[in-house]
């Protein structure tokens, strides 16, 4: 498995990395269309749902849950928890940086508050990570496969949250061209896209993962980078050296404000997070398949195994390392960690590699079919969407 398909044609990599600006953008038209509509479908039926249900389809996406503490620290810093009667303990410090960052800097610019700042860095964000998975299905399988492969990833259950004020998008993008980097041997690029990816999430710690083993590889012996001559080696360096900054850089600031070198543990501990191997997961799942819920905890098994079984089929396919270790991190990362499990969904919104093979398939169908099925898939995403904000909807 190595940084790209063995199976390429001779020089068809190099010569769709070289692209220029203009060009990429317009082999992506397309797929950014079809993304771009998807999410506008979404919103509609969102904004029809909620305007039956007496609600503000506006208020749902930007003042709603995790929105609503990136507001707070856009305008006011950290320094805010909340007490819970079940003893829980809530500090704005499990929120990485990044985007309430650009939300005060956008509302400084511009009218927007701090709220709609969030919404517009979510769906400009959304966009780029349309972009940049389309750039990382088309560089490996072509443009009928990257197309439907952003297509997939828009019309996902939760495909909603990409257009809230949440950091889904926002990571995604940088994550997918961060990986993109990588197959490409752009390794400075790689090292700082995983360092924002850092100050954005938890999970930024897969691209981090991704950046370090695929060096790794590429160091040893066979590896595409043993021989290189110094200065493409000081760049790889380089890029190992910046992708944990920016994750290692927060969790090193909030263990200086609380005094503790686990203080980010303490602090998610204080929202009953943690990874735990998945044991309270499976305990989860268990009492659902125990009780009258018993349909729920069926279907979650049948998601995760799916899940599973379509990482697997990456592996058995050979995609690249990169990919592989990404994909791999990140559900890893989301189906150990205990806490509110209804927000799992959700924290598998970045695992778009895992939608490969699914795209490969629909790539192989005739236009107008896959486009039959994938229109269906977008109006049952569009529904699902609506009805979990209305209700529920994710913490």
């Amino acid at each position: 498995m190595g940084l790209a398909r063995a199976d390429a044609p001779a020089g068809e990599h190099d010569e769709r990395a070289g692209r220029t600006v203009p060009a990429a953008l317009h082999r992506a038209a397309p797929a950014l269309l079809a993304y771009a509509g998807a999410r506008l479908l979404g919103i509609a039926v969102l904004a029809i749902w909620a305007a039956m249900a007496g609600k503000s389809w506006h208020q749902l996406l930007s003042a709603r849950w995790d929105s609503l503490w990136y507001s707070r620290i856009a305008e006011e810093g950290y320094g805010h928890t909340l007490r819970l009667p079940d003893g829980s303990v809530h500090s704005d410090l499990a929120f990485f940086p990044l985007l309430p960052w650009l939300e005060r800097l956008i509302s400084a610019l511009t009218p927007l508050d701090a709220a709609d700042a969030g919404l517009a860095v979510s769906w400009v964000s959304s966009l780029f990570a349309a972009w940049g998975i389309f750039a990382v299905g088309d560089r490996l399988h072509g443009r009928r496969v990257g197309t439907a492969l952003v297509v997939l990833w828009a019309v996902l259950p939760v495909g909603i949250v990409q257009s809230m004020a949440y950091s889904e998008s926002l990571f995604t993008a940088l994550a997918a061209w961060g990986v993109y980097a990588l197959l490409t041997g752009r390794w400075v690029w790689a090292g700082s896209l995983a360092a924002l990816a850092g100050l954005t999430r938890p999970v930024g710690a897969a691209v981090v993962a991704a950046v370090w083993l695929t060096a790794a590889a590429a160091l040893l012996p066979g590896g595409r980078w043993r021989g290189a001559w110094r200065p493409e080696r000081r760049r790889m360096l380089l890029g190992v050296a910046l992708a944990p900054l920016g994750w290692l850089g927060y969790v090193a600031w909030v263990g200086a404000r609380t005094g503790s070198v686990t203080g980010y543990l303490r602090v998610q501990e204080g929202w009953r997070n943690g990874f735990d191997g998945g044991v309270a997961f499976a305990r989860f799942v268990g009492g659902l398949l125990a009780g009258p819920a018993f349909p729920a905890g069926l279907g979650l098994l049948i998601g995760v195994a799916a899940l599973l079984r379509l990482f697997v089929e990456c592996v058995r396919r050979r995609e690249p390392l990169p990919l592989l270790v990404y994909a791999g991190a990140v559900l890893a990362l989301a189906l150990t960690a205990k806490g509110y499990f209804g927000s799992k969904p959700r924290l598998l919104i970045p695992a778009f590699p895992v939608l490969l093979p699914i795209a490969a398939a629909l790539a192989r169908l005739p236009a107008v079919r896959a486009a039959l099925v994938l229109g269906a898939v977008g109006l049952g995403s569009a529904l699902y969407g609506a009805f979990w904000l209305n209700g529920t909807g994710p913490p």
